[in-house]
């Protein structure tokens, strides 16, 4: 009986498969404890004031608390079907009696005169909403439904509902049905997957099972979590295709291990436990690495990112303990039926060759190998030539311009503004002063007003609109650009605003607190200056602490800067590869998408994070093979062949999990879930193949035993007398027959 060298790992491992239905039992309270609580509180969704951010965030601040936030207002456009110019008679009856219904809908504050676009083409109606703006989204469909019964006399007209909060209705609908449908397609390709890797029904089942209910019980605590963190959108979806993808990989680690020792002749609880020891080390580090790398998150200063990371923390962290104990427990029950019932010809092809040496990877590997100066300078230029689009890498936040055209509304909001031209986007200037200096403010606005009208940049038709709180304390100016808000134009018009004559004109008055937002073009400005402004803090933390880790974990700090560099080579040619994939026009027709020559703020700090947690999964378990047969008395050379050729099947196996899961993404149409599907993919696909099979032996090559600098495996070199947990020393002498070199 194996009794030496256990860790916290082995004995949760030994406990679970001695006890295999309570650790099932206990497993399957848990997530389902966990789905019941989360749906008693629900998930709380953020709101606009959760995700205001800089200058445009003080804003709006500043205006709601002198109660002169805007309302919801959704507009009633009738139009011609043919798109010409409509009959006026017969659009305003629509209209009239559209809006007499609309009137009666709960939630409706007023319904406002018509207005005939001066082109002729249409008529508009303002409709203003009670309640909070914020959740305007959630309350226009008895307003939808209203439209559509009118519409129903009025067959001869297109008459159809257009505003912030039927657009971001719409937006949701298609993203829950797009990211619904990615995440029904990833059950079905995971378990694809898994049965070429295993060639058995049973055991292709197994991680997808287990990836599953850690998804499952990660959206429940993260309905919790979401009463302190709001959740902006996407976490939800990023959880279900996040833990999918970890939890996945992590138990095909441990399965396949202990498959292994299996066929060497261990009995199945040792086997298990040689899997703990050994496998199971490298999820936990691998599960720590992707941890703390999305934890840096927290340092970029807005609700999207922390909420992005709190929900991978809560499912890895998951996914993390179902490996470690429950699955042990269902190895050592159903262990028996794993091999059943088994694909007849992927059986034979996933048996073949035993303990030969594979060619195809033997092949890959030996320039690597042999001539590691020539592969090292090769793939690295050839990384950094693909890194080089990423120098001219242009970030947007997301704005209405970027939405799906597909979506109803936004097609509905391209006739409006094609018919109500007045102007593309509009700032608004918020200011606070004391009470005493009201009549101050009443001069400073009006001057504010003069000088705008005076400059080209703004729109002098309608006149800025102010309104001011009762007090008079607090008052907002909403100032027309003639710009549309991607151009450098209405860049200009925000800073013309806030660096000049807002402080020239409202600063003057003593007291006085003022910011200007409103626009969609200063959401974006705020959004990547903040972005630009903790990206160094972000990425230095989380390579630090993916560097403490690493060196902790495997005792060389040599073996830590080789992973923290090789992940920032890799990151970098993604990088370059969305830059050169989006800001292009390329790749439209291939990937379905319009380009706006730019990427999505967000996504560059969000890839590097998970870029850098998840190539965690196979980089541990590539290098813990490597070290385990250094440690066993294999020269370097032989011991990263050994390692990465008998790796390579499970580690391409989760690569591929990875790449189709996060594939679907690119599949979406919205333009957000694409660039981060692609570049994920890319990230993942380029990580797993050049880096692990060129790059990473090439470098090993080299140092020779120095990567494991300052561990005594470095020391002593071959003459290292291992001293390694006595479940693993068993299994060496079968393991040294079966992957010696010939």
């Amino acid at each position: 009986m194996i009794v030496e060298g256990r860790n916290v790992i082995t004995r949760a491992a030994r406990w679970s498969a001695v006890h295999p239905w309570w650790a099932i039992a206990l497993w399957v309270a848990f997530v389902v404890g966990a789905l019941v609580v989360g749906g008693m509180t629900g998930t709380r969704q953020a709101t606009n004031s959760d995700l205001a951010i800089g200058e445009s965030g003080r804003a709006a601040q500043i205006a709601r608390s002198g109660g002169l936030q805007d309302r919801a207002v959704e507009n009633l456009l009738v139009t011609a079907w043919n798109g010409g110019r409509i009959d006026l008679p017969r659009a305003r009856s629509a209209a009239s009696d559209a809006a007499r219904d609309l009137a009666t809908v709960k939630g409706v504050k007023s319904v406002g005169e018509q207005v005939a676009s001066p082109d002729g083409s249409a008529v508009l109606v303002p409709v203003t909403l009670d309640g909070d703006p914020e959740t305007a989204a959630g309350r226009v469909q008895p307003l939808l439904d209203s439209v559509e019964r009118t519409h129903a006399d009025h067959s001869d007209v297109r008459m159809e509902l257009v505003g912030a909060g039927t657009i971001r209705a719409g937006l949701n609908d298609m993203l829950s049905k797009d990211l619904g449908k990615a995440t029904v397609l990833s059950l079905p390709v995971t378990l694809l997957v898994m049965v070429f890797v295993f060639g058995a029904i049973v055991a292709a089942s197994v991680p997808v099972i287990l990836g599953l209910s850690s998804v499952l019980a990660g959206l429940g605590l993260w309905g919790v979590t979401s009463q302190a963190i709001p959740d902006p959108g996407p976490v939800t979806q990023f959880i279900v295709l996040m833990g999918m993808a970890i939890g996945v990989d992590y138990s095909l680690f441990y399965l396949k291990r202990q498959r292994e020792e299996r066929a060497l002749g261990a009995d199945s609880t040792d086997a298990i436990e040689i899997a703990a020891a050994t496998s199971g080390h490298s999820v936990l580090v691998s599960g720590v690495v992707v941890m703390v790398s999305m934890g840096a998150l927290y340092l970029a200063g807005h609700l999207a990112f922390e909420s992005m990371a709190t929900g991978a923390v809560i499912v890895v962290a998951i996914a993390i303990i179902s490996s470690l104990t429950v699955l042990p427990a269902m190895l050592s029950r159903f262990g028996k039926y794993l091999d059943a019932p088994r694909v007849p010809l992927v059986w034979r092809l996933t048996r073949q060759g035993g303990g030969v040496k594979p060619r195809l990877w033997s092949t890959m590997l030996r320039p690597s190998l042999r001539h590691p100066v020539v592969a090292l300078v090769a793939s690295v230029a050839a990384l950094l030539l693909l890194a080089l689009p990423a120098l001219g890498l242009k970030l947007k936040a997301t704005g209405i311009d970027d939405l799906p055209q597909s979506i109803p509304a936004m097609q509905a909001n391209e006739r409006l503004t094609k018919s109500f031209p007045s102007q593309s986007d509009t700032h608004t200037v918020a200011v606070r002063v004391p009470a005493s200096r009201t009549d101050d403010l009443r001069v400073a606005v009006a001057l504010l007003i003069q000088r705008a009208e005076r400059d080209d940049l703004f729109v002098h038709d309608p006149a800025p609109a102010v309104i001011s709180s009762e007090d008079g304390t607090v008052t907002t100016v909403a100032i027309g650009t003639r710009f549309s808000s991607g151009s450098e134009e209405a860049r200009a018009s925000l800073n013309r605003l806030r660096k000049e004559l807002a402080p020239q004109t409202l600063g003057a008055v003593p007291g006085a607190e003022f910011a200007v937002g409103g626009s969609d073009v200063a959401f974006d400005v705020d959004y990547r200056a903040n972005v630009m402004d903790k990206m160094p803090w972000v990425t230095g933390v989380a390579l630090a602490l993916t560097f403490l880790v690493m060196m902790l974990a495997f005792r060389s700090v040599v073996l830590a800067l080789i992973t923290v560099v090789l992940n920032l080579l890799s990151a970098a040619a993604s990088f370059g590869a969305l830059a050169l994939i989006f800001q292009h026009t390329w790749a439209e027709d291939l990937l379905h998408f319009q380009s706006t020559g730019k990427v999505v703020a967000w996504l560059p700090l969000m890839l590097f994070v998970i870029l850098l947690g998840l190539s965690m999964d196979y980089h541990v378990f590539v290098v813990s093979r490597i070290r385990e047969a250094a440690r066993g008395g294999l020269s370097l050379r032989d011991a990263v062949e050994q390692g990465i050729i008998r790796t390579a099947g499970v580690v391409t196996s989760a690569a591929v999990v990875m790449v189709c899961v996060f594939a679907l993404l690119a599949s979406l149409n919205f333009i957000e879930m694409k660039q981060l599907g692609v570049g994920m993919a890319c990230a993942v696909l380029l990580d797993a193949t050049v880096i692990r099979i060129v790059v990473l032996p090439a470098v090993i090559t080299l140092l020779g035993w120095k990567t494991w600098w300052p561990s005594r495996l470095a020391r002593q070199g071959t003459r290292f007398a291992p001293r390694i947990p006595a479940m693993v020393a068993a299994a060496s002498a079968a393991t040294k027959a079966r992957t010696t070199l010939p």
